[in-house]
């Protein structure tokens, strides 16, 4: 059954996170990804720029405000990776400056995608707010983004939840995943 979208065009994400009550879970299963935020910042990670989990001014944004003030209203925001092994050099990187999202509130855990062969999964990773919003994100082969789509059709939101619930049981804490 093919979602619905709630209308021209989707509200901003932050819009949806800000008005999320009790929780956010974001599902990503590509590994590689080309938004146009991260090329600058992957550049200079490729170069052999790290942050440093000790100079927060450095490397704090106001994506991590964002998680921050859900979190600080009891919103709790869960983010699960399926990544294959060996790590791309992109999930290599995501990696190493995940311990920013943790400081913001967010917890983070990570699947190798050989563990996920028999979790039925949607095509598309997806942001689902409250059990009932489900912010799909598309891409394109070479990783850019193909743009959102909006839905709440109970369908969409069940198969996310459940799909994410099944990860995040198998899924390994930030804290504990080895890059392989």
């Amino acid at each position: 059954m093919p979602s619905k979208p709630l209308g021209p065009p989707p509200s901003p994400f932050a819009d949806q996170l800000r008005q999320a009550q009790h929780s956010a879970v974001h599902l990503e299963m590509r590994d590689w990804y080309a938004v146009d935020a991260e090329k600058g910042p992957f550049a200079d990670w490729r170069a052999g720029v790290r942050y440093d989990p000790a100079d927060r001014a450095s490397w704090w944004r106001p994506w991590l405000d964002l998680v921050a003030e859900a979190v600080g209203r009891g919103v709790a925001i869960r983010r699960a990776r399926i990544v294959s092994e060996p790590v791309s050099e992109y999930i290599h990187y995501e990696h190493s400056g995940t311990f920013t999202n943790v400081a913001a509130g967010e917890q983070v855990r990570w699947l190798p995608r050989r563990q996920a062969s028999d979790i039925s999964l949607p095509g598309n990773d997806f942001w689902l707010f409250d059990g009932r919003l489900v912010r799909w994100n598309h891409f394109a082969g070479d990783g850019a983004s193909g743009g959102p789509e909006v839905t709440e059709d109970p369908h969409m939101a069940r198969l996310c939840a459940s799909a994410f619930e099944a990860v995040w049981e198998r899924a390994i804490p930030h804290e504990q995943y080895e890059i392989r």
